[in-house]
């Protein structure tokens, strides 16, 4: 019996690292649709984005049904229900790079105002704190999830370079007022996806540890 839960959880382990590379990919191709002005890669990933739900609901499931079946206890309950929350910011994540090519199909048609240099480290930085976060989790490493929390306080400093940057561009010319709006929004959903991988590795925290890092009165970042 233990032996086939354990099977299980390895399973479950899989799908989360499947589901991380999808969620990671979203956001390599959504940064990639918005510099290189890619209509074609951005409708792309809105589209993909409902596989990254089926994704979602799948794990939640399976999650469910290991507690039903199998009744697990202290570390092996711990680790499933944190799975569960991953799953939850992974799918929100998914949700913000399509959110992204959005915007990015508002934008094809007419010439950037600004270098786009900052969005791009945001998006490398949170790409890194995903992986890094669904690592931690696969190989229960504490240290890791801690930096990933760490890290995000690189994605909020290019946040508040961006958005200092394009409201001087609005007081420059407010006619680059309607691109810059669109895009600091571009660069909030990114500071929101840091948040998300911050939640993940709080929740990997959570099942190594059983303490939530903000305890008491936790705050869950994004939205």
């Amino acid at each position: 019996m233990r032996a086939k839960f354990l099977e299980q959880l390895e399973q479950l382990n899989d799908s989360l690292v499947k589901m991380g590379v999808l969620v990671e990919q979203a956001i390599d191709n959504a940064v990639k649709a918005l510099i290189e002005r890619d209509t074609a890669l951005a409708r792309q990933i809105i589209e993909s984005d409902d596989e990254i739900d089926s994704m979602d609901t799948e794990i939640e499931s399976f999650c469910v049904k290991l507690i039903l079946r199998q009744q697990p206890v202290a570390s092996d309950l711990r680790l499933i229900t944190s799975a569960m929350k991953m799953i939850t910011d992974l799918e929100r994540i998914g949700d913000h790079a399509s959110d992204i090519s959005e915007i990015t199909l508002l934008l094809a048609d007419m010439p950037y105002r600004k270098n786009l240099e900052h969005i791009s480290q945001m998006a490398d930085a949170t790409t890194k704190m995903i992986k890094d976060s669904i690592d931690a989790f696969v190989n229960n490493d504490l240290e890791l999830a801690h930096a990933v929390i760490d890290h995000d306080d690189i994605v909020d400093d290019l946040f508040v370079t961006v958005k200092k940057d394009l409201l001087a561009l609005i007081s420059e010319d407010a006619n680059n007022g309607d691109q810059a709006i669109d895009l600091i929004m571009i660069a909030k959903y990114f500071e929101r996806i840091g948040d998300h991988a911050t939640n993940v590795a709080e929740s990997v925290i959570y099942s190594i540890t059983g303490v939530y890092k903000n305890e008491p009165g936790r705050q869950v970042k994004g939205s």
